[in-house]
This record gives structure tokens, sequence and C-alpha cells, in this order.
């Protein structure tokens, strides 16, 4: 019999709530403008699954799909590429909004900025983003990898003219590298989704960033008639990503914001280790983390973040790989009449979640605490495609973690 998912309301004691000032609209807007100026850019669909959301009993369901986000199959871009343009700006004592793409790659640029190196760990997406960003801004990157990552993913990266590696070392031991190698190379730059004590500054601007991808879905759900998502799942690895669209959706609904829910891996389930201690401390979680969801195989919070989630989440869930699994299945096999999702292992665990609160008696307790009903509309992100197409291949059509 396969594993359950653990699950957490959050009783945690409250912060000062004040890093929800880092996700203020206004620099929410300042980003999206500066993806805006890139020839890529374009906003990536949000997939109202009408017959799937009849199925699991719910009134809307809604995923956004960033499998085609500039053709990199992820969001992370978003946040790797704002923050070097805030990094460049504050160097030159210029401000963001005239960080537009061309500036960036003209010849000026490069006089007035030169090269830096930016230095990143990844499992794959946010290092491609970075190496993305980098080789067409003109600048250098440098890319490291977790033991077990995948060699598409590196090589991806690699096309982009990055020097990459990967190490026999976890996630997290790797942003440890990244960021010594940074203070060791000429101009060397951390850019790096995860924050610690002393390095906030540059995690600030990626969640900006990435808010991007929360400000098209919410304008998309207004465009389909819902003025507010009731539930929201956000999964999480370091928790940059949930935080941030966290803090944007409760500053878009101050007086009333929707309920959030945090999916993380069980075996990297570090924010939800938090909640079950319930003293408002974080928790970090060792060891290789080996998941399906290599996305969200992060053992140590961002510690922005943890503040965000720990004021503002509803419940925390600690999910088995094969929940991510069935998410991805369900997605590129929906009920026909329901636009098909191209969702990676750690964009669909989203999905697998909110089928199993609506399927298994098991969770009804959460379910009635998320107050989730036939009126619910319910708002998911899809954070990746394909971006390992062998192991997505071997889930989908092979049926690797199957449930029965």
């Amino acid at each position: 019999m396969e594993p359950k998912m653990k699950w957490k309301l959050n009783t945690m004691p409250k912060g000062d709530g004040n890093e929800l000032e880092i996700m203020a609209l206004e620099n929410v807007a300042n980003a999206r403008a500066f993806h805006e100026s890139f020839p890529q850019y374009s906003i990536t669909p949000l997939a109202k699954l009408d017959k799937m959301a009849e199925y699991l009993g719910l009134n809307t369901l809604c995923i956004k799909d960033e499998s085609y986000r500039f053709g990199l199959n992820a969001f992370k871009v978003l946040g790797g590429s704002f923050a070097m343009a805030k990094y460049i700006a504050k160097e030159l004592g210029k401000d963001v909004s005239e960080m537009t793409y061309d500036y960036l790659t003209s010849a000026a640029l490069k006089e007035e900025f030169g090269q830096a190196t930016f230095c990143t760990a990844t499992d794959g997406n946010h290092g491609r983003g970075v190496a993305w960003a980098a080789n067409k801004l003109g600048q250098k990157a440098i890319v490291h990898m977790p033991k077990g990552s995948s060699k598409y993913r590196f090589d991806n990266i690699a096309k982009e003219n990055a020097k990459v590696t990967i190490e026999e070392v976890n996630y997290d031991e790797c942003v440890r590298i990244a960021a010594a190698e940074a203070d060791a190379v000429e101009h060397g730059v951390i850019v790096q989704d995860t924050a610690w004590e002393g390095y906030t500054e540059i995690p600030s601007w990626i969640m900006q960033g990435y808010a991007t991808m929360g400000s098209e879905a919410l304008e998309q759900l207004k465009g389909y008639g819902v003025e507010r998502p009731d539930v929201v799942i956000l999964q999480a690895g370091v928790g940059c990503m949930a935080g941030a669209i966290c803090a944007y959706i409760v500053n878009s609904y101050p007086d009333n914001p929707p309920k959030i829910v945090i999916a993380e891996a069980g075996i990297a389930d570090c924010l939800y280790q938090g909640a079950v201690a319930n003293d408002g401390k974080y928790r970090i979680v060792d060891g290789d983390l080996q998941t399906i969801m290599a996305g969200l195989a992060c053992g140590e919070p961002n510690i922005v973040c943890w503040e965000i989630l720990r004021n503002h989440v509803t419940a925390f869930c600690s999910c088995p790989d094969w929940m991510a699994a069935k998410g991805m299945r369900m997605l590129a096999a929906p009920i026909k009449g329901d636009p098909a999702v191209c969702s990676g292992e750690s964009g669909a665990i989203g999905m697998g979640v909110i089928v199993s609160l609506m399927t298994d008696p098991d969770y009804a307790e959460l379910k009635e605490a998320l107050g989730l009903n036939k009126d619910s509309k319910v708002l998911l992100f899809s954070t990746e495609g394909d971006t390992d197409p062998d192991k997505y291949k071997s889930i989908v059509w092979g049926g690797e973690y199957a449930t029965v």
C-alpha cells in the first residue's frame, strides 16, 4: 500500500509580518514590466479544467502552465533574470525601470558595467534560467548541481555557455559551494533563491521576479470570471516561489485572502517539520534527499519566505512521490473537453494534493478545514514541464510510481 500524505494545520505563533512588503504590488509590477521587455515574453496559459472540477466536486480548477515560459519549460527564469537586472541597476546607480532587455544587451551596458559571473546551485530549472539570462545578456554563469541530477537538465544548462558541474553532495551543500565560488572569482555574484543570515537582498529580488507568474494568473482568473480563488496550492523546496506567490496573493486580497496550502516532497519536508514543531522556528532536513520531485529536494528553508509562510499559510503537506506521479498522469490525460497540461514531477504535486483531498476520505478533516466543496475555486501552479523527458515518459507512459 502506498504511503499517505502527512499534513498539519498551521497553529504556529505569528511573526511581525513585515516581509509582505517585499512583495508590494508596485514591486511585482516592476518585475512584470521588466519581463515584458524581453522579445521572448508571452503570458503562459492558465488551463481551466472544468470537467475535472466537476469530477472532483469543485466549482473551478485552474492550473498555471509554466512549460511555455521563455521556451525554457519552467518558471524559474523569471526570478534569476530579474535579480540580475536589479543587481546591475544597483551597481550602476540606476532604477530597474531602465533595465530593459534592449539596454541590458547593448554595447553601452557592456561599457558601463562590464561582465559579472553569476554563480548558483540548482537541480536544473533555476540554473538553466540563470544561465539563459546570463547568456542572453552577455554575462557569465557558473552552475553547480547536486548528486543524482539529470544529464538532460545538465546538458540544457551547458548549452547556454555556462560552466556546469554535478557535485557528489546534496542541493544545500551545492549552495555553499556556489556562495564560496562567488566570493573567489572576479566580479562574482551568487544568485540563489534561498536566503540565509546576511544574504536576503538578491533572494527578495528573485521572489519579485517569480510573482510575474502570479500576476498573470490572477489576471487570467478574472478573465474567466473568478475574482478571487478560495484555495491556492503552492509547492515548496526552499519555499521561495511559495513565499513569493503567497505574499503576492495576500497583498492582492488583503481583506479576505484565500487559504494557502503548501505541498512538499516527503523526503525534504522542512517547512512541514517546522509546522509540526509549532514553535515558529524553521527546521532543517538533511541527507541525500532523493525524490522524483527534484525541484523540491531542498532541506533548508529560505528564512525570509519561512516568515511569510508561517504567518499566512493554512496547512502544510508532506507528500509521497506517487502523488506527484498521479498528478502528472491526470494532467497529461484529462477528462475529455479539458486541455492537457504537460507537468513535470515538481509541477504536478498540487494536482496530486487536490485530487487526494477531494477523493480520499482519510483527508476529510483537512478538506473541511480548507472549506473545499462544490462552490470552491482552486488555483494550482504547474511550475515545470517535462524538464527530464525520459523520466516524464517513464512515469506518464510507463506507469512508474503507480498507485495500484
